[in-house]
């Protein structure tokens, strides 16, 4: 194969706009089948024009590639398809053809990396490297952090936006093992995470803490309480959940997704899966206008830009956009993966609607 150089950048959802603070969530399913499918929300404070682009294997790769640094250099073992940025090879989320499945998720206060010296450039990753760097060279999980211990994670500065991107990572493969990676106090710290659920901030060891606040949440409907000459019943389905967070915040969003994600009924297969994620995750969508944030005289609304699911065992990447909600696929078993040139398919199409009008016949 041609030699080629690919510019890696896994920043996900932060380049943008540096002064939003994406909230994007994830969860797991496990369907019947022994399927296991990844989905997240991505959302942002301006429109990022994502679309999907299939890597082949065989590309080669330049670590900190933005940065006034020098990096990495390696070569891509397998091909993978990620959800781009702006345009630009910024994979914010992706599926290899082993089933390996990472996404980017940002971690703002509490992402700290290690201290990039010149003398690190042979191993020297930026932030926005290490999900490329998975995906193209790690088949699962557990060779995905033995990879993580051969290289460095700098504190590298994305020159068009003058900032070091704070983001942690969730890994996970076909075999159901999900792990979160996050850089703090200049450290790799690697989390197991056997709900499959990540958020933002603050670190994931605290959002497991965070749940036992939560242990009186139930799916069944709360049971009416007798107290002395009145009987209190529940006002109408759903009592069980009462106290459920509400809001868009991280640890209010991380207690609602285990908290459907623990109560939904089993899925039987994978396509009942794909659907019963997608469904879930309606229930992070957030709306244009519920959550601003002013930034230098100019305002930044928040919302949903696309919900994608990565179906790791049969190696097939969904993905839904704010203004097309119907759901497309891409099946790496069936892409061209020794190709030369990566491929660009394009999301931002509109939304299409099906008329189903009982036109009347027309008069005899």
């Amino acid at each position: 194969m041609k030699t080629k150089r690919f510019v890696s950048l896994a920043l996900g959802a932060l380049l943008a706009c540096a002064a939003s603070s994406p909230a994007c969530t994830g969860i797991t399913i496990k369907p019947q089948d022994g399927t296991v499918i990844r989905a997240r929300t991505l959302e942002f404070g301006d429109k990022l024009n994502s679309d999907l682009v299939v890597v082949p294997r065989g590309f080669h790769f330049t670590g900190a590639e933005g940065s006034d640094k020098t990096g990495l250099k390696w070569t891509g073992k397998y091909g993978f398809v990620g959800a781009n940025v702006l345009g630009h090879p910024i994979f914010a989320d992706g599926l290899n053809e082993k089933g390996l499945s990472v996404g980017l998720f940002y971690f703002p206060t509490f992402a700290s990396f290690a201290k990039a010296t010149p003398d690190q450039a042979s191993k020297l990753l930026a932030p926005w490297d290490l999900g490329t760097y998975f995906l193209s060279t790690s088949a699962s999980v557990e060779e995905a952090l033995d990879a993580l211990k051969r290289v460095v994670v700098g504190d590298v500065i994305f020159k068009d936006w003058g900032i070091v991107p704070p983001v942690h990572y969730v890994v996970a493969d076909a075999s159901g093992r999900s792990v979160v990676i996050e850089f703090t106090d200049g450290k790799a710290r690697v989390y197991d995470d056997p709900l499959g659920v990540i958020t933002n901030s603050p670190t994931f060891d605290w959002h497991l803490t965070n749940l036992r606040n939560y242990l009186s949440l139930s799916a069944f409907n709360a049971l009416p309480e007798k107290l002395p000459g009145l009987t209190l019943s529940p006002l109408g389905q759903g009592g069980g959940m009462h106290g459920l967070p509400g809001d868009f915040t991280p640890p209010s969003r991380f207690v609602r997704a285990v908290a459907f994600t623990q109560t939904a009924l089993p899925s039987a297969t994978a396509y009942d899966g794909l659907l019963q994620a997608f469904h879930i995750l309606n229930q992070f969508d957030i709306p244009k206008g519920s959550v601003r944030e002013k930034d230098k005289g100019q305002v930044f609304s928040e919302y949903t830009e696309w919900t994608s699911a990565a179906d790791t065992t049969h190696r097939r990447y969904y993905i839904r956009t704010f203004i097309n909600s119907r759901i497309r696929e891409v099946d790496l078993d069936r892409c061209n993966l020794n190709a030369k040139e990566p491929v660009t398919l394009k999301l931002d199409t509109k939304e299409t609607f099906e008329e189903i009008t009982p036109v009347a016949a027309a008069a005899k």
